[in-house]
């Protein structure tokens, strides 16, 4: 078994460097044509790559710098499979994620060549049993390599959701200051850029987002509905709303943010309520099928042990 288990091993490590050496021919690396222009169109001389400092991700610079444009080939590979490049970015964005789409769909083939790992260690470990066949342990490879790449998708989604209820958790607090800085005498820039100075999270950095695009020319109006396309929050939309019509119409704009702040705070005790009730009809799952069985034992077992000796 354990021959079997080196010649296994053996024919993988040569088979992957038989595949890298024959992806990185020549023939499959020619220079794109924007590689070609680059050079005649830039202002300043290109620098050599070879004494360019690049920032390594890993503790391994050496192997990334090595598997790194594997790695990109199939990120780009990847993306012209999966598609929906646009709905990535708008996750990018809505997380608040430094990454790219590009070093997104990087993560996501390191996270799918981790699951195909795991998948592969698994098949030799059942292998060298004698408890499994080679087909359904290719499929096996194959299943683990996709849920590593559907499960980085599924982590970009789950933080989106994080950073959204953080956003309607603070969005109450947020509203009160606003309003009580416009209460003031404060206007709507003024009174946004005192509580931007003043607090911090995750809504905050949307605001001084938004202030960042109004200095740089847009209105106030603009830049704010930016937050609200950046986002999928209700409370956001109507905050937009409610300061467009109270910048343009002059109504006053302290209500309008009382107010808002008073609806977030009943959306919160909903979802709790909402919550509360999962949670319970979840807390009667035990119950039901632990407690409630060994309850019914302990009830008729000497019942039964007495019949029997009875009998």
């Amino acid at each position: 078994m354990s021959r079997s288990l080196l010649g296994a091993l053996l024919g993988l490590v040569a088979g992957f460097g038989a595949v890298t050496a024959f992806w990185r021919l020549p023939v499959f690396r020619r220079p794109r044509l924007d590689d070609r222009l680059a050079p005649y169109l830039r202002d300043t001389p290109r620098v050599s790559r070879l004494l360019q400092e690049s920032r390594s991700l890993t503790p391994f610079p050496t192997l990334e710098r090595i598997v790194g444009p594997a790695v990109r080939d199939a990120a780009r590979v990847l993306e012209n499979v999966l598609g929906g490049s646009a709905s990535v970015r708008r996750k990018l964005e809505q997380s608040a994620s430094p990454l790219s789409l590009e070093q997104f769909r990087a993560e996501q083939v390191l996270w799918g060549a981790a699951g195909l790992g795991g998948g592969l260690a698994l098949s030799l470990a059942m292998l060298s049993s004698g408890k499994g066949r080679p087909v359904p342990l290719a499929l096996l490879c194959l299943v683990a390599a996709a849920g590593g790449v559907l499960a980085r998708d599924y982590w970009l989604g789950a933080q989106v959701t994080k950073r959204e209820q953080r956003m309607v958790q603070e969005f109450p607090t947020v509203a009160e200051m606003l309003a009580l800085a416009v209460s003031a005498g404060e206007g709507a820039a003024g009174a946004l850029e005192r509580v931007c100075g003043l607090s911090s999270g995750e809504l905050t950095r949307e605001l001084s987002r938004a202030l960042a695009d109004a200095r740089a020319g847009a209105s106030l109006v603009t830049a704010l509905q930016g937050v609200a396309a950046r986002t999928s929050l209700a409370p956001l939309a109507r905050f937009v709303d409610g300061v467009a019509v109270a910048v343009d119409r002059g109504t006053p704009l302290a209500d309008v943010l009382r107010a808002q702040a008073t609806d977030v705070r009943e959306l919160g005790k909903r979802d709790l309520l909402e919550a509360g009730g999962r949670k319970e009809i979840g807390m009667m799952m035990p119950v039901v099928f632990l407690v409630l069985p060994v309850t019914i034992v302990f009830a008729l077992y000497p019942g039964v042990v007495s019949l029997d000796i009875a009998g």
